[in-house]
């Protein structure tokens, strides 16, 4: 390995007025660079407390330090000029590849150059502290030549910092070690190359020949002494280890396994170790329109999509990961007081319950799509279906290990609390910002919330007013049936008193509601696919039609979880085959990597937060049930 000084040159921009860079003259690539990757082109790592986005140039682009919720360090992605980024890439043209280290969330990004190949391998040792980003680059053929750029913006690009190289406290005076300070944060980069300050980055250049290797480890300050060669490669082999072994218990042995396998592990990054809390997704603001404003923070933990991710965990046979669900579960209702027991929608990760939402003016959004916003305005939403979601999770849950008196005791307020308020309207699984009404997925999930009581209750023996739960969910029961349904459109409907479609009304059968061959069903199915159905590809509901949401702009993706829970409605009506060929054309809209973020766009791109918990969940319960049905090869 050799290095060089590091030139004297601009800050790199990321892109000019007409939306390309000419990376070429910077030495970072191609010319006519796009400002913005692709969603789906970005890789994922993380160490069970936070995320990383690493893009095919060699680019993190997003990265929050510490936990999901923290303001950014590097955030490229919502800001190609002022977002922050810490990029690793050959100098001058080259192709590639990502592959992850199978069975791991160790991402290798290999460059193809006309000098010989190179790879950055990536990876946060899981769960430790201090965490730490390390990215280790590998020649592995001929020489390359690379450059790295590690340009941090701290606080979402709201603080300044400055960059001190070889700041040491013993006064060692090394030139492998990059200090950046701001008004609100320190972070530190160890190396195992020289660095120079070049403005608000910290800049180098190295050439690395066959098995010639070079690190980059970036970690909170005083760190730095924990790093070397051999701490790189150790931690290396931890992460490894750890991935596997965790993945080894997973019991999935059907058809797409590694599809399912790779969804539990997104699933796993998705988590936060110290509490058990599952965030929607590690990203804020991807846009579900390009141009539009339906942006929003899913770095939160919503308690549909947990209990969601909990039951898809207890079907792969991961039950510590459902228990630590809920623990936290347990820990949210035990701080509802008196007579209202009602949980939020959505918790912070620590279980913090205000989640006032901020638009962040001074950063563009991804490809100009604004507002950018943390927070989330819909955590004092009603949202009466989380409850049947809830009672879903903790009665599978309790069929594995029994559930505590306590959680009990927090569940039975909440019933009681639901029996009188089950009728409000409410804002609905889409989390309209319109007004609230009469959704038939929220009725219905409260049918399913009294009846997944009773099951615990008559299972366990546990005490509790039987009597006048049988009573409401009979009532509730009757009155989707009633009013839920239209004549007219010969289907289930979003609200009593409309006729438009939604694509919730697809999980009828799949929570035991209604019989998957009832010809009330078979009539909605059919309803949907003409209505909502785009080859695979399944929208929620006809937006130009539907409840007004409170945005302007009706424009949006297909809802990827939406057209798994077709595949899974299609099998349980016996339609296998049908199902089949809409799940395998569902994985072409995977990632190269095996991600999906929210949702499909017109031309098959990735639109919304990424990668989406909600989808992958979907994933492996379609999976999980055509497999079933489908019997052993």
């Amino acid at each position: 390995m050799t290095t060089e000084p590091a030139e004297e040159a601009p800050d790199r921009p990321r892109g000019d007025a007409e939306g390309l860079e000419l990376g070429g003259q910077w030495g970072w690539g191609p010319p006519h660079e796009p400002r913005y990757r692709a969603i789906e082109s970005y890789g994922l790592i993380g160490d069970l407390r936070t995320a990383a986005l690493v893009g095919p140039d060699g680019a993190i682009d997003w990265f929050c330090p510490g936990r999901f919720d923290a303001p950014s360090l590097f955030a490229a992605i919502l800001d190609a000029d002022k977002g922050g980024f810490f990029r690793i890439a050959p100098v001058g043209p080259a192709e590639t590849k990502q592959i992850y280290l199978p069975d791991t969330a160790i991402l290798y990004t290999r460059f193809y150059t006309p000098q010989g190949v190179g790879e950055i391998v990536d990876f946060m040792p899981p769960d430790r502290e201090p965490c730490a980003l390390v990215r280790m680059v590998v020649g592995v053929r001929g020489q390359v030549q690379f450059r790295m750029r590690c340009q941090p913006a701290f606080d979402y690009a709201r603080s300044d910092h400055r960059v001190v190289i070889a700041d040491q406290p013993a006064g060692l005076g090394r030139d492998d070690q990059a200090r950046f300070i701001s008004d609100v944060q320190v972070t530190e980069l160890s190396a195992s190359v020289p660095m120079r300050a070049q403005g608000p980055a910290a800049d180098a250049h190295f050439t690395l020949g066959a098995g010639d290797r070079a690190w980059f480890v970036l970690h909170p300050p005083g760190a730095g002494v924990l790093w070397g060669d051999m701490a790189v490669e150790g931690a290396l082999n931890e992460t490894r280890d750890y991935w596997r072994r965790w993945l080894s218990r997973c019991n999935y042995r059907g058809r797409w396994r590694e599809m399912v396998e790779r969804s539990a592990i997104t699933l796993k990054l998705c988590t936060y170790s110290p509490t058990g809390a599952m965030v929607a997704a590690p990203t804020t603001s991807l846009p579900e329109a390009i141009g539009g404003p339906r942006n929003w923070d899913y770095r939160y933990a919503w308690l549909r999509d947990s209990s969601f991710t909990a039951f898809a965990f207890l079907r792969l046979g991961f039950y510590e990961e459902a228990g630590r669900f809920m623990d936290w579960l347990e820990a949210r209702s035990r701080e509802t007081q008196g007579d209202d027991p009602q949980l939020q929608i959505v918790y912070g990760i620590d279980g913090e319950s205000d989640l006032r939402e901020v638009e962040l003016t001074h950063l563009e959004g991804y490809r100009r799509s604004g507002p950018v916003r943390i927070g989330n305005g819909a955590y004092d939403q009603l949202q009466l279906d989380v409850y049947g979601e809830l009672m879903d999770a903790i009665y599978l849950y309790n069929k594995h290990e029994p559930i505590s008196y306590d959680l009990w005791s927090s569940v039975r307020r909440i019933l009681d609390w639901l029996a009188d308020n089950w009728a409000q309207p409410d804002e609905g699984i889409w989390e309209v910002r319109g007004g609230r009404r009469d959704f038939v997925y929220s009725r219905m999930m409260c049918w399913v919330a009294f009846e997944r009581a009773l099951r615990i209750q008559l299972f366990r023996g546990l005490p509790g007013d039987s009597s006048n739960w049988r009573r409401v969910r009979d009532t509730i029961y009757e009155e989707v049936m009633e009013k839920g349904w239209s004549p007219s459109r010969r289907a289930f409907v979003q609200y009593y008193g409309g006729d438009v479609l939604d694509a919730s009304n697809l999980l009828m059968p799949l929570v035991k509601f209604i019989g998957p061959r009832d010809p009330r069903m078979l009539a909605t199915l059919e309803a949907i696919e003409r209505d909502l159905v785009s080859d695979s590809l399944v929208y929620r509901y006809d937006p130009l039609e539907a409840s007004d949401d409170g945005l302007d702009g009706s424009e949006e993706g297909s809802f990827s979880l939406c057209s798994f829970w077709l595949v899974e409605t299609l099998t349980r009506a016996g339609r296998t085959e049908e199902a089949r060929l809409i799940f395998e054309k569902m994985l072409s809209y995977a990632s190269n990597l095996g991600l999906y973020a929210e949702q499909v766009g017109d031309t098959g791109e990735a639109l919304g937060n990424y990668p989406q918990a909600f989808t992958h969940l979907g994933l492996i319960s379609a999976a999980w049930d055509l497999n079933r049905a489908l019997g052993e090869d």
